[in-house]
């Protein structure tokens, strides 16, 4: 009786041993992914800057700043008519600057926005866009426009001001949405 509940143990042990292992490597693997995101220089020039929808606060910004340093001449945004995207929607609902394009993507997904952002690249000829994105988004966003066009895609990180409890939300998240990016690409060829 007392070898078996050691041998118990041990296999208790081990498993829980095994389990810290393994969220010890995921979360090494989602600090790389998503808090220190890789991400390229934007080229000298691009046909456009995208900004993404959600977190506009922090992402619009971004984007406004590329545009105004010559970055492209178009700054093109994704509305959603959600609080965290009023920002953006205000912008679209409200501007006659003929430089700025909006788009509504449908459904309300990065899968759809890769979409979109994919039919505006072939029907404007873009073939340089820059994407701006909160940087733990940049890995899952990145990987749904690429499959969506063959333009190429420069990705920017704007900062999110994030406390350790939500960063570990934003990891899980965007874990299962870069696995689903490759289980379920957001479409099957590029669009145009």
């Amino acid at each position: 009786m007392f070898f078996r509940r050691a041998r118990s143990l041990r296999l208790i042990a081990a498993l829980a041993g095994a389990a810290l292992s393994a969220l010890l490597v995921w979360l090494l693997v989602a600090v790389n992914l998503f808090y220190f995101p890789y991400t390229e220089d934007p080229p000298a020039r691009a046909d456009a800057v995208i900004v993404l929808a959600g977190a506009a606060s922090e992402r619009l910004p971004v984007g406004q700043a590329l545009v105004r340093e010559g970055q492209a001449p178009v700054l093109v945004l994704s509305t959603t008519d959600t609080p965290g995207n009023a920002n953006m929607d205000l912008v679209c609902d409200y501007s006659t600057n003929p430089a700025i394009k909006c788009f509504a993507p449908n459904p309300l997904s990065t899968r759809a926005e890769a979409r979109s952002i994919a039919r505006l690249a072939a029907d404007n000829g873009w073939e340089d866009i820059v994407v701006v994105t909160s940087k733990y988004h940049v890995v899952r966003a990145q990987a749904n426009i690429r499959q969506c066009t063959n333009a190429n895609v420069t990705m920017v990180g704007s900062e999110p001001n994030l406390g350790p409890v939500q960063w570990l939300g934003r990891f899980t998240e965007e874990t299962g949405g870069v696995a689903a990016a490759f289980v379920r690409p957001a479409c099957a060829s590029p669009i145009g």
